[in-house]
């Protein structure tokens, strides 16, 4: 089984921070996780090897019914799927969804710390 280029860290670290006020902190089991404005948007869980991420709620209901995705531990709840490397998606589908999911948790900051975060 290969894995997608992304789900190593250089290059999952590197697109993390080209997005717009985008952080990285390793935490937990030195996971990547990725943050703007101090909350979670997608993180690298590195063992199993998956890519989790806030998804809309139409984006969880489908992604969750395809072979290598599953309902995040613990952020399920709060519409998070975990994405492996035996996933059909493309590293261009990946990006696409965490950028999307930047999207979704810089979308529900206050506006005074979007502001300040240029956003």
């Amino acid at each position: 089984m290969t894995h997608l280029p992304i789900m190593h860290r250089p290059q999952f670290e590197a697109f993390v921070l080209s997005l717009p006020s985008a952080t990285i902190v390793h935490q937990w089991r030195d996971d990547s996780v990725a943050k703007v404005g101090g909350k979670i948007f997608c993180l690298l869980d590195r063992d199993p090897g998956e890519i989790w991420l806030k998804v809309s709620d139409m984006s969880y209901d489908l992604m969750v019914d395809m072979d290598g995705i599953r309902p995040a531990p613990y952020f399920a709840r709060a519409g998070w799927v975990a994405i492996s490397h035996e996933s059909a998606l493309s590293e261009d589908d990946i990006r696409a969804y965490i950028t999307e999911a930047h999207r979704l948790v810089s979308g529900k900051l206050g506006k005074r710390l979007r502001s300040e975060l240029g956003l």
